[in-house]
């Protein structure tokens, strides 16, 4: 089956988009009236947009300890990808293996043509061919979605409303009394903001990932695959010790499944939806692709 581009993911990100502008534009006029700098906190959060946008398949990569591999280092690994390329009618993306005990895998990159797929070590001995495959293809879904772009621009507002958090107290003791006390107010609006915007950006996060699931369901034209794949990942990753999820929490927002360990707020700010929502659209897929 030919992959179809997802109409409510299109019609999500420009709600979610609309909705943040929305946040944004009501937030910067509570910092105006406070008498705030507003536009040099704006700044920089245009320039962390940029730097988060163009170099994130290597921020990604460092940060996971990811390496880039060549063909003569893992044959069967490109092969795969370059036939699923083909399938989805993208240019082939750098690919990179990271070495953890965790079954997973990531794609990275601001277009198309600056993609990186990753995989662990793990997923490879974990899964067979089938169902890498289906992993894979996910994956790519993720860069022919665009989907950092997506991010990128709906992360901006909980961007400042972050660094405001971070740093208000400071700012409110090294300023003059009336100017102390906008900036205590500021940071009680920005907690307030940045819980609105993560939990649209949450939202948005987890329709991407049923929407990267039905994408290799159309690219692999077999979608049992990637359910058992996806059965096989979670119940691993349940048996991982709970250091090992700790280490790799930070980048929960690229894997294919996330790593929870329990003792952090990302169950309720959840990045994926549950295992079962999404065996659930892709039962939905598949009935789709064999015409029931």
């Amino acid at each position: 089956m030919k992959w179809k581009r997802d109409a409510g993911l299109t019609g999500r990100i420009f709600l979610t988009w609309a909705l943040l502008l929305l946040v944004y534009l009501v937030f910067m006029g509570i910092l105006m009236a406070l008498g705030l700098p507003s536009g040099f906190i704006i700044l920089i959060a245009v320039v962390m947009g940029l730097v988060q946008y163009f170099f994130s398949d290597k921020l990604v990569l460092m940060t996971t300890g990811s390496k880039i591999v060549e063909y003569d280092e893992a044959p069967d690994l490109h092969r795969t990808i370059e036939k699923l390329c083909q399938e989805a009618d993208l240019p082939k993306p750098r690919i990179a293996v990271m070495h953890s005990p965790m079954p997973n895998a990531f794609a990275t990159g601001r277009s198309p043509n600056h993609a990186v797929v990753a995989v662990t070590d793990s997923i490879m001995q974990t899964l067979n061919r089938d169902e890498l495959e289906a992993v894979l293809a996910h994956e790519l879904s993720h860069v022919k979605n665009r989907d950092i772009l997506t991010m990128t621009v709906a992360s901006f507002v909980a961007m400042i409303a972050s660094m405001i958090m971070n740093n208000f107290l400071f700012a409110s003791i090294f300023s003059n009394r009336e100017q102390g006390g906008a900036w205590i107010i500021a940071g009680i609006v920005a907690a307030v903001v940045w819980v609105i915007a993560t939990l649209l950006m949450m939202a948005l996060s987890r329709y991407r990932e049923f929407a990267a699931d039905r994408g290799a369901a159309y690219i692999t034209n077999n979608p049992d695959a990637l359910i058992s794949a996806l059965q096989k990942i979670s119940g691993k990753m349940e048996r991982l010790p709970t250091q090992a999820k700790v280490q790799a929490e930070g980048a929960n927002a690229f894997y294919i499944i996330p790593a929870l360990s329990g003792k952090t707020l990302a169950g309720l700010f959840s990045t994926h939806p549950a295992l079962e929502k999404r065996i659930e659209n892709l039962e939905k897929v598949r009935a789709e692709i064999r015409g029931y």
